[in-house]
C-alpha cells in the first residue's frame, strides 16, 4: 500500500477510510492485547531483561515513523559527545538509509548496526565507547537502559490513536508512562500546537516530563554524485562531510526556495510535514512520495526526471540523499538536500537530567 493510502486510511474521514478501518478494528484489539501480554510478560520477571557493560539510552516511539528519531538521536549523541562522553549510536538497521545518515551526521561517533542490541551494546564498549545511544528502541525491552527518550510527533498529533494496522500506534499512549521523558518534535506546526499535544501527553503520563524539539530544515546542499555501486562519498567513514569528499560541494540558503518551483522527492514514514516546510519557507511544491525506507532503482529516478518540469529544483531529505547520491545521473538536474536541525524548545533542564544520568551511569561503570 503507498503512503497516500496509508494515510488516508488512518486519518481519513471519508465513509470508504471509516469502513476500512471498522473492518480492521478487531486485528487491532488482537494487536493491543499481543503488546499487553508482551509488555506484561516483561513487568512480571517472565522475560529477561539484559545488563550492558555501558549504560544505554533508548529512543524511540509509540507510532510508526514520522516522529524524526534519526535526526533526534544523532542529536542526543552529539550533546553526550560535547558533555564529555564516548557515544556509540546502536541500531537494528531497517533500511540502508539510517546508518548512512548517522555516519554523515556525526563522523566522529561509532555507529553499530545489530538486530539483536544486546550484542550491538557489547560490541560498542569493545570499540571504547562509554554510552550507546539505541536507535528506536523503545519496544526493545531485552536491553537494560538507564533511561527511555519517547518522541511524540506534534505534526500527526493525538486525535486518532488507534492501534496498528487500524492506526500508526504500536503502543497505546499509557505506555509513555514507562518513559524517562518524552519530546514532543514538530516540523511545520506552530509550537502552540506542541504545548497541546504536550499538555494531552502530560495527561496520561503525569509523572513523566514532557519537552519540545523543533526540527526545522537546515541550508540546501547539492548531492555529489558517486561511482554506481558505491556509497555516497563520505558516507561510509568518519571523515567529514565537505572534506575528502563529502556528500555535498555546494550549499544554497533555504530562503532561496522562495517562489521557486520545487520538485519534493520523500520516502519518509510520515512526508507530509516536509512538505509543508519547503511549502513554508515560499516553495510552489509538487511531490514525489515513495514509501519509507525505499530503495530507489534507476526506474524510479527515471519517474522522478520525468515529473520534472526542467525549471526549479529537486530537493530531498538527507535520508534519501545516502541513496539517491550513488545512482542520480551526472546528466541529471541537480539534485539537492536537506537536514532536519534539531533546537530544544521545551524541556532543556529534564533532557540535561537525562544525559546527566547517563554520564553518572558511565562513571560508575569504569570504577
Amino acid at each position: 500500500m503507498n503512503p497516500e493510502a496509508i494515510q488516508r486510511l488512518w486519518f481519513g474521514t471519508d465513509p470508504a477510510a471509516r469502513a476500512a478501518r471498522a473492518v480492521l478494528l478487531p486485528f487491532a484489539g488482537l494487536f493491543r492485547a499481543v503488546v499487553a501480554g508482551r509488555n506484561g510478560l516483561y513487568e512480571a520477571g517472565a522475560f529477561t531483561v539484559h545488563e550492558t557493560p555501558i549504560p544505554a539510552i533508548a529512543v524511540g516511539n509509540v507510532t510508526v515513523g514520522g516522529t524524526g528519531k534519526t535526526p533526534v538521536s544523532a542529536w542526543i549523541a552529539g550533546r553526550l559527545q560535547a558533555q564529555g562522553s564516548r557515544p556509540a549510536l546502536v541500531l537494528r538497521g531497517y533500511g540502508d538509509d539510517e546508518p548512512l545518515v548517522h555516519r554523515l551526521l556525526n563522523p566522529g561517533i561509532p555507529v553499530i548496526v545489530a538486530p539483536d542490541r544486546v550484542r550491538g551494546v557489547a560490541e560498542a564498549a569493545a570499540m571504547g565507547a562509554t554510552v550507546a545511544v539505541l536507535d528506536d528502541a523503545f519496544q526493545h525491552r531485552r536491553v537494560r537502559r538507564v533511561a527511555d527518550v519517547v518522541l511524540v510527533s506534534a505534526d500527526q498529533g493525538l486525535a486518532r490513536s488507534a492501534m496498528l494496522p487500524m492506526g500508526p500506534f504500536r503502543e497505546p499512549l499509557v505506555a509513555l508512562r514507562r518513559a524517562s521523558i518524552v519530546l514532543v518534535t514538530r516540523k511545520a506546526v506552530a509550537i502552540r500546537t506542541a504545548d497541546e499535544v504536550a499538555a494531552q501527553i502530560s495527561a496520561v503520563a503525569p509523572d513523566v516530563p514532557v519537552g519540545i524539539v523543533h526540527l526545522g530544515l537546515g541550508e540546501l546542499r547539492r548531492v555529489r554524485h558517486a561511482p554506481t555501486g558505491e556509497l555516497p562519498d563520505g558516507a561510509g567513514s568518519a571523515g567529514a562531510a565537505g572534506e575528502r569528499g563529502g556528500l555535498m560541494d555546494e550549499t544554497r540558503q533555504l530562503a532561496e526556495l522562495r517562489g521557486e518551483a520545487v520538485l519534493a522527492v520523500a520516502a519518509l514514514g510520515e512526508p507530509e510535514p516536509f512538505l509543508a516546510q519547503l511549502r513554508g519557507a515560499g516553495a510552489l511544491v509538487e511531490s514525489a512520495i515513495f514509501p519509507d525506507h525505499h530503495q530507489f532503482s534507476h526506474d524510479d529516478i527515471r519517474r522522478i526526471l520525468a515529473t520534472y518540469p526542467g525549471t526549479g529544483s529537486i530537493v530531498c531529505t538527507l535520508k534519501d540523499a545516502v541513496k539517491l547520491g550513488p545512482r542520480w545521473p551526472r546528466e541529471a538536474p541537480a539534485l539537492w538536500y536537506v537536514t532536519q536541525v534539531a533546537a530544544l524548545e521545551r524541556g532543556a533542564s529534564d533532557l540535561d537530567a537525562v544525559l546527566r544520568r547517563a554520564a553518572s551511569a558511565d562513571s560508575n561503570s569504569q570504577s
